[in-house]
């Protein structure tokens, strides 16, 4: 069943959590933050396929946005509720990988200009999207009423940290991606 018409006057249901609560609350809004980082990360996985690139470890990118999304959806539930939290080898994955990419790279010396490959400007734009849903995710653990909602006394400090990498996991991949490709990176000239 597509629809349910539990929502129909403004409130929904979250992953373990019996009370119904608003959509305008700080949760649904973090729910929904993590849900479109969650969806656009479909967009990069496919094209990540098409253009068969992988990590320096010879992981394909799709393999590890797929490991991402299934990562995201318990951030979801625990935001919503359940006790399921992110751990602390989710974080160590996420920072191996960002180190391995970054023994690659040329050092950062500047902003970049986002664009070069279409994966790569798909790799800014979620990671821009993610920010968000950290911002959103840090105002729910900050928020008073969380308590009536969720069944921890807080989000966990795993998960905080994890949403956090990942931002700088998708600009890694921005750089790598556009690194593979032959593309200069470029820097605002501040004009």
């Amino acid at each position: 069943m597509l629809y349910t018409r539990k929502g129909d006057k403004g409130t929904m249901g979250t992953f373990g959590c019996d009370q119904r609560i608003s959509k305008s609350s700080a949760i649904a809004e973090a729910l929904g933050a993590l849900d479109e980082t969650n969806s656009f990360l479909g967009l990069c996985k496919i094209k990540a396929e098409k253009e068969k690139l992988t990590l320096p470890s010879g992981v394909s990118f799709a393999q590890l946005i797929h490991g991402i999304q299934e990562n995201l959806f318990v951030v979801q539930a625990e935001i919503g509720g359940s006790k399921m939290s992110i751990t602390h080898e989710k974080v160590k994955e996420i920072e191996e990988v960002i180190d391995a990419i970054e023994k690659e790279l040329p050092p950062i010396k500047s902003f970049l200009i986002s664009g070069g490959t279409k994966l790569a400007a798909l790799f800014d734009t979620v990671r821009t999207i993610t920010r968000r849903a950290e911002r959103r995710v840090i105002e729910v653990a900050e928020s008073k009423t969380r308590k009536k909602f969720l069944k921890k006394e807080k989000i966990g400090e795993h998960t905080l940290a994890y949403l956090n990498r990942l931002s700088s996991l998708f600009y890694a991949l921005a750089r790598f991606t556009n690194h593979k490709s032959g593309i200069k990176e470029e820097g605002p000239r501040y004009e």
